[in-house]
């Protein structure tokens, strides 16, 4: 237990000081485009108008995903109490690629019950981690927006 919370502690360390750097870059160009933009020339004052939506995202997108971090968190300590979270037990290659067979597998296995039960936020976070090992992480993110969706409703 001891390894978990160490672990969780390093991952969300590790997410602020990327978030903090991420912020950082964004002032510098906030600053930059400011500076464009008091030059008072029309080129400038352009550019610079252009600059300012980057850091408007960006503040946008990490937002976001801080708050599907945090809804995540909490649908994975509601699942660990239950005693229904996820095991990545799947077989490795001796440097570290999960066996795409066995994970194809757990896959079919998992939509099959997120099909039988659409409206459970628990089959589509399952869903999640099976789409995860099976390389698609696109679908893997948007299963959890599903189950964080379902959770809140």
């Amino acid at each position: 237990m001891a390894s978990s919370s160490r672990t969780r502690r390093t991952a969300v360390a590790g997410a602020v000081v990327l978030t903090a750097l991420l912020g950082l870059y964004v002032w510098l160009v906030a600053a930059g485009a400011i500076a464009l933009i008091q030059t008072g020339k029309v080129v400038g004052i352009l550019l610079g108008a252009a600059f300012l939506v980057l850091p408007l995202v960006v503040i946008w997108v990490i937002a976001r995903e801080w708050m599907l971090a945090i809804d995540v968190q909490r649908l994975a300590d509601e699942l660990a109490a239950a005693g229904e979270l996820p095991v990545d037990d799947l077989p490795r290659s001796p440097g570290g690629r999960i066996d795409r067979a066995v994970a194809r597998e757990q896959f079919d296995a998992a939509r099959d019950v997120t099909e039988a039960a659409p409206d459970d936020w628990r089959s589509w976070y399952h869903l999640a981690f099976a789409y995860d090992a099976a390389g698609d992480r696109k679908r893997a993110r948007e299963s959890l927006r599903t189950a964080r969706r379902l959770y809140r409703a």
